[in-house]
């Protein structure tokens, strides 16, 4: 058995940019990032930055597009899914991006969200649905509670 799941709790480094496919289908890309914090040899606090890209299909991606902008703070979850090319010099390179089968806004109304901040977080597709992907237990909609930036560990 194998798993390929992927939970993020971040803010938006950029506003989503969304193109569609040859199909009409929409997909939208996104940076989101995520903190952390320790202490180093010196016992000094150090906080370290990690950025995610982050790819959404569909009607999501349409969500997206609509809601989030830059420093809005959202859970996404998905997989991950490498990428190869070759570069000008002929280098084979490989990339990683998170592609998410469900994303929640999370945060306020002071945050750019329209009443209803849940709107989008159920509004996903499947796996199912999106090209090559798989039917799995996502997180259907929910009108879970408000969750402040008091509540986010980092």
């Amino acid at each position: 058995m194998s798993v390929n799941r992927v939970i993020l709790v971040g803010r938006l480094g950029r506003d989503p940019e969304t193109r569609f496919t040859s199909g009409g289908q929409a997909v939208a890309n996104f940076s989101v990032a995520t903190d952390e914090s320790y202490k180093d040899r010196n016992g000094e606090r150090q906080k370290r930055t990690e950025w995610h890209k982050i790819v959404v299909w569909g009607k999501q991606a349409e969500i997206a597009q609509q809601y989030l902008k830059k420093g809005s703070l959202v859970f996404i979850e998905g997989r991950i899914q490498s990428r190869e090319w070759q570069d000008k010099e002929g280098q084979k390179r490989t990339s990683f991006e998170i592609v998410a089968n469900n994303f929640r806004m999370l945060g306020g109304r002071s945050e750019g969200m329209a009443a209803g901040a849940g709107a989008g977080g159920g509004a996903g597709r499947s796996e199912e649905d999106q090209p090559g992907g798989h039917a799995d237990d996502s997180f259907g909609p929910s009108s879970g509670p408000d969750i402040s930036d008091e509540d986010i560990p980092f």
